[in-house]
């Protein structure tokens, strides 16, 4: 597929956040989305991967997809869950049940919802380009959450890497990507998160178990019904 580079938005220390566009003009697009916690290089290593592979691999069909490889670039160059001003991005976004309550640092929602510079860069690229399936990468163990009508994705995914499948953490979320993403624009949100670092686990053993499952999805395109 081949990528042009999309206007860069800033992060709260000024820094580019990078965004890139296929091609392909479309009504709704495929977001892959990685680095909304600055400290999960995991997920961030296998986006990258897949982002590379998708810009190599020029036999596969050409889809609308947008590709934000680090939204939180702040946190990742500090090694932190949440941006420069202490904020974690999956907790600011004004979804219903956004909630100003700050019940642990890393957890914390910010002064009010889309408060964030990093979360209005990404919410002005669903206006201009509408989400129709959102994939977005993190770290903390080896499972895949659903939310909105994308079972079928995360079971297809799930048949490869035998990671757990659920549409419930165990815990609430307000303010995150999942919670926004179908509420505001009736657009299913899989975040998909990889196992961290161990001893006897590289990032490239993470990459490895999610490699089949990732190119099969794209290889077989699954997407249409999201366009």
């Amino acid at each position: 597929m081949i990528f042009t580079s999309l206007t860069s938005g800033k992060s709260a220390q000024g820094e580019a956040i990078e965004a890139f566009k296929t091609d392909i003009k479309a009504k709704k697009y495929i977001y892959l989305l990685g680095g909304v916690h600055g400290d999960e290089v995991e997920g961030v290593f296998v986006l990258k991967e897949l982002f590379e592979w998708l810009k190599k691999d020029h036999d596969l069909n050409e889809l609308p997809i947008i590709v934000i490889p680090i939204l939180n670039i702040d946190g990742y160059r500090m090694g932190t869950r949440t941006n420069s001003h202490g904020v974690d991005l999956n907790r600011n976004l004004p979804s219903q049940n956004w909630s100003g309550e700050l019940k642990k640092d890393k957890y914390n929602p910010g002064k009010e919802a889309m408060s964030e510079i990093e979360n209005q860069f990404l919410d002005k690229l669903f206006h201009k380009f509408p989400p129709g399936l959102i994939l977005t990468f993190h770290s903390w163990k080896r499972l895949i959450n659903y939310n909105g009508d994308v079972k079928d994705i995360s079971d297809f995914i799930a048949s490869f890497n035998n990671y757990e499948v659920t549409p419930d953490i165990g815990y609430s979320t307000p303010g995150s990507l999942g919670t926004y993403g179908p509420e505001k624009y009736n657009c299913p949100v899989i975040t998909f998160e990889c196992p961290v670092l161990e001893e006897d686990l590289s990032l490239n053993d993470i990459w490895q178990e999610n490699e089949k499952g990732l190119k099969n999805l794209f290889n077989e395109n699954k997407f249409d019904r999201f366009l």
